[in-house]
């Protein structure tokens, strides 16, 4: 029975993130609840998020939704905001929930607890890990005494983040304790859970480097509790990755894998000790025999949601809530965790603030800044104007050895989904090359790499008055599967319609192109869009080619091998760039720069087997075939109500550009092939 209007709980969340997700699909199964609004500065993504689960408002503010009047609201912003936005939906009379950790400060946490309690309202803060069911299992199994009393607990997980997508500074990227603050405390209120309260805490940590999101990414923490000793490790390098707990007591242990939904005891058994451990292995092997492959099936049918935990959180605070009961983890469960973690975060903190501030320190002027500059494309637009006794600026995400002992060239370490970094990349460089973007990774690494960051690089050339931006763009924006083979391609044939189709790469760089010329169009932005074709050249020898798919460690070849290839080699490129660096500025903006040499995917391949022998094994796939296998996975997709990686377009998208016209290339910019495809084969693959 649905549950009147008039007594439901009127809740809003604030912060349209990955955590909202989970949050929203929990709360509209309850009857008894009605979420009002979802409030996000980012008014697309709360948007978004609205249409998907059938919210009717959205506001860029809290207050914006005061007229709903909101009873609850879910606070599931970065950590840094929870406070002030806590004590403002406690001021207009809402009951709280806040994601982990519950604020950055214990002043903070202290706070938010003093106004809940002047105003009689509940305040929980979302320990999500201790709701996981495997998890809830093994506190169970020790409340019910099966191992004996529990001495230790040790948690390990391999992780690791998303791109940093642009915007303010967020914690991953200004904090050098986020990754403890962040996923530590999970693994602290759960060491408590099973060994009482932490009574001392020691913390060590390192930088790999390896992650250009995180500063510090080796943890380890020790924690002494009134009940035993915890240790927690948390590595964003270890793969593969893991999220593990492991209980140990007198007469038995838990392991606990929450990736794979298990929890095996294993408990002292009568008879011989080697009897038992085998024992032991040989019933946790057969269980997992059949409930890894069912959870396996549960998750890819949907019957097992991800992250349960977060979601039966928000479930079990709406219900402290309608029954005026105390939450499942209130605030000062939370402000325990707080309090151990603020001294243990202050070095790494202070640490990372001043690894932040040597990189903005003023920089003399530069003829050029290359993005990218790591890559194999950026690296010779480097070499190339350094040859021109050039001073070259480079926007790097980690120093490269090579660049170090050149007193021409200034590095600049940071991230293109930094703004602030990017700002002071340009700041006293006339020219810019923007050749770096995302190519590989999720949807989310795209979008910060190639969006966000030719985003923030229009607005700081726009700024700083840049007198030119060339942007590297690509031949995958253009309509692959719908064009006519035998059309001739210029700079105006047609788009690609369904980009969401053809996969994240496409994707974001036509949305990058656009803002280009959106920011060419609206702030007389100066800047020039070069797309190369397929890039050859020494040191990519291993790229595999239009058409060719990289699978398994075998090049997967699609089709028989008769279709041209749009190549360009590498310093050709170059060329190019500096061309639309140099020509008087053209009033058309887009070139495709591509050499008309007829070269076949058969050819090209026969000359890669020729040098790399049995490093490349080619297996060549009819059209056909692959359509069939596109079509199996679309009907896998639907079933499981999940994106997939290849699909009937993408395969027929497969099919390599030719019959390129350059003449606006070569008029306009001045621009021929100087080494050529033939040659360029040659200096590649001998």
């Amino acid at each position: 029975m649905t549950v009147p209007a008039s007594t439901r709980l009127r809740v809003a969340l604030v912060g349209a993130g990955y955590v909202a997700t989970h949050h929203l699909a929990a709360l509209k199964q309850l009857d008894f609840v009605d979420v009002v609004g979802i409030c996000d500065p980012q008014l697309p993504a709360a948007q978004a998020l609205a249409d998907r689960f059938g919210v009717k408002r959205v506001a860029a503010r809290l207050d914006d939704l005061a007229d709903l009047q909101p009873q609850a609201v879910y606070v599931l912003t970065p950590p840094a905001f929870h406070a002030a936005i806590a004590l403002q939906a406690m001021e207009m009379g809402c009951h709280v929930l806040v994601e982990k950790p519950m604020a950055d400060t214990v002043a903070d946490c202290e706070s938010m607890i003093a106004a809940a309690r002047m105003r009689k309202l509940q305040l929980g803060v979302n320990h999500s890990d201790l709701f996981d069911p495997v998890v809830m299992q093994a506190l169970q199994a020790v409340r019910d005494g099966r191992i004996g009393d529990v001495v230790s607990v040790e948690i390990v997980r391999n992780s690791e983040y998303p791109p940093y997508a642009g915007g303010p500074l967020p914690g991953s990227v200004t904090q050098g304790s986020y990754p403890f603050r962040d996923l530590g405390v999970h693994g602290l209120y759960t060491i408590e859970a099973f060994l009482g309260p932490v009574r001392d805490l020691r913390v060590d940590y390192q930088a790999r480097g390896t992650d250009p999101n995180l500063h510090f990414d080796e943890w380890q923490a020790h924690a002494q509790a009134r009940d035993g000793v915890g240790r927690l490790l948390l590595s964003w390098n270890a793969r593969p990755m893991e999220n593990r707990l492991f209980v140990r007591g007198t007469r038995g242990t838990i392991e606990v894998d929450r990736f794979l939904q298990t929890c095996r005891i294993h408990r002292v058994l009568p008879g011989p000790k080697f009897i038992g451990i085998v024992a032991n292995a040989f019933f946790s092997a057969v269980k997992d025999v059949f409930r890894v492959p069912w959870n396996v099936v549960r998750f890819a049918t949907g019957m097992l949601k991800p992250s349960p935990g977060i979601r039966r959180g928000a479930i079990e605070f709406a219900k402290a809530v309608r029954d005026n009961a105390s939450p499942p983890f209130t605030g000062e469960d939370a402000l325990r965790i707080a309090r151990l973690l603020e001294p243990a975060c202050a070095a790494p903190d202070a640490e990372r603030i001043a690894v932040l501030e040597s990189r903005y320190v003023d920089l003399p002027p530069a003829d050029a800044l290359v993005t990218g500059a790591a890559g194999f494309l950026g690296r010779r637009v480097v070499a190339r104007l350094r040859e021109q006794g050039k001073t070259v600026r480079v926007l790097v995400r980690r120093p490269v050895a090579a660049y170090a002992d050149d007193a021409g060239i200034q590095t600049v370490v940071g991230d293109l989904g930094d703004p602030r970094i990017v700002r002071h990349a340009v700041k006293g460089v006339p020219l810019v090359y923007h050749v770096g973007a995302a190519m590989r990774g999720g949807p989310r690494d795209f979008e910060a790499g190639t969006v966000w960051g030719t985003r923030n690089m229009i607005e700081a050339c726009v700024a700083e008055s840049t007198a030119r931006l060339v942007y590297v763009s690509s031949m995958s924006v253009f309509d692959h599967a719908g064009r006519d083979p035998g059309a001739v391609m210029t700079e105006s044939s047609p788009l690609e319609p369904h980009p969401e189709w053809r996969g994240a790469y496409t994707q974001t760089k036509l949305s990058a192109e656009r803002m280009v010329l959106d920011a060419v169009a609206t702030h007389g932005l100066p800047a020039v869009i070069v797309r190369p074709g397929q890039i050859f050249g020494p040191g990519a020898e291993k790229v595999t080619p239009n058409g060719v798919i990289g699978l398994a460690g075998r090049w997967v070849a699609v089709g028989d091998g008769a279709q041209a290839l749009p190549l360009v080699y590498v310093d050709d490129v170059v060329d190019a760039l500096l061309c639309a660096a140099e020509a008087p500025l053209p009033a058309q903006r887009v070139f495709n720069v591509v050499d008309t040499s007829r070269i076949t995917q058969q050819d090209y391949l026969a000359r890669c087997r020729r040098k790399l022998g049995d490093e490349i094994k080619v297996v060549r796939v009819p059209r056909w075939m692959f359509m069939l296998l596109g079509f199996g996975v679309e009907q896998l997709g639907k079933v499981l109500r999940r994106d997939v990686p290849l699909t009937r377009y993408r395969v027929r998208s497969l099919r390599p550009l030719a019959n390129f016209d350059t003449t606006a290339a070569r008029a306009d910019l001045g621009w021929t092939p100087r080494t050529g495809v033939e040659k360029g084969l040659d200096a590649t693959f001998g």
